[in-house]
């Protein structure tokens, strides 16, 4: 564990917005990153516990405590998972546990488990951050989300100050939710234990967009490699692959969640706005449609903040924006909809010392 005095945040977050940590602290095990956090607890000391910086917005003032960078790694395949036969021996071995550091990137634990032959999260190819982050947010793409093949969340949990292991039947998992971000700051992931099954095909393709690039019928199957590759070319296309010459993914990355609406409340939508029936009775919609009949086309703003030349959802820095830039075109954005649709649109990434 190595800590220096001044280390500027916006080096540290995809966005590149974001003023200096008062301390900052490079946890590269286990037991540091939870001394760390232990020691910053028992001072009263403010933390600010940062993965890849893929899902932050932090304040221009920067962050007046202690930030420690989760920089952990290891990836640790423990056994091949059995059908137990009536002989009790082992009849079918489909599957393998694999145990991840939640520093561990995650687009490189994605192309470990795809040429590993280790299905279910090749559609989530491209995304930024770290292992860690994920199981928070429940993050998902193209018909997938990691809450499909995670067995267990391992975490410090800083009120009882214990580690407190989660099955995934515990992890309240919802869409872009789970029990660790709906009690902020009190559980630092420490390892997330997946589960998968083994083989060249992926998991079937849910998602419509992608079964059109691949060549196949929704529901079907293609190679699991298949299926990184269009991801990526797909994410690219909308500026959501990092890329540091292009300032469309100078973002982080969707900014607004699909809005959840009652049947009531979607009924209120123009007649061509999409609407996805959930099974619970509501129905989503899509934050894109709705940003772009508001009126804010790709490009949309005049400052060093605007929308994505590639893509509505995305709000970029053009180079040289403020956190203040960022979320004035924000609040611009979720006004000019709820104004247009009466749909309050909900930021996804973490506002850090800032709101809007």
């Amino acid at each position: 564990m190595s800590e220096q005095a001044t280390e500027l945040l916006r080096d540290h977050t995809t966005l590149r917005l974001g003023g200096a940590a008062r301390h900052w602290v490079e946890a590269t095990t286990e037991a540091a990153l939870v001394e760390a956090v232990s020691s910053a607890d028992a001072a009263g000391t403010p933390l600010l516990v940062l993965g890849g910086g893929s899902n932050l917005v932090v304040a221009d003032e920067g962050f007046g405590g202690t930030v420690v960078h989760v920089a952990t790694r290891g990836v640790v395949p423990d056994a091949d998972v059995c059908e137990i036969g009536p002989d009790g021996e082992p009849a079918h071995c489909g599957g393998v546990v694999v145990r991840v550091a939640a520093g561990e990137p995650w687009d490189a634990f994605v192309a470990e488990a795809v040429a590993r032959e280790w299905v279910g999260i090749e559609a989530l190819s491209g995304i930024p951050g770290l292992v860690g982050g994920t199981p928070v947010q429940n993050v998902g793409a193209y018909g997938q989300e990691v809450a499909d093949t995670i067995a267990s969340v391992r975490t410090w949990d800083r009120v009882d100050r214990t580690q407190r292991t989660f099955a995934a039947a515990d992890c309240g998992f919802g869409y872009r939710t789970s029990r660790f971000k709906a009690e902020p700051g009190r559980y630092v992931v420490l390892e997330v234990t997946f589960q998968f099954t083994q083989g060249s095909l992926g998991a079937p393709v849910r998602y419509a967009e992608l079964a059109r690039t691949l060549g196949v019928e929704a529901g079907s199957r293609a190679s699991a490699a298949a299926v990184r590759d269009a991801v990526l070319a797909l994410r690219r296309s909308k500026g959501m692959v990092l890329d540091p010459d292009d300032h469309d993914t100078w973002s982080a990355g969707s900014f607004f969640t699909n809005p959840v609406l009652t049947a009531s409340q979607a009924a209120q939508l123009p007649e061509d706005a999409p609407r996805w029936p959930q099974p619970d009775g509501t129905v989503k919609s899509s934050a894109a449609w709705l940003i772009e009949h508001a009126g804010f086309g790709k490009g949309h703003g005049s400052g060093p903040a605007r929308l994505s030349t590639k893509h509505t959802l995305a709000l970029t820095n053009r180079g040289g924006a403020t956190t203040a830039d960022l979320l004035a075109l924000a609040r611009e954005v979720r006004e000019g909809v709820e104004r247009a649709f009466g749909v309050r649109l909900v930021n996804e990434p973490v506002l850090v010392g800032c709101a809007f």
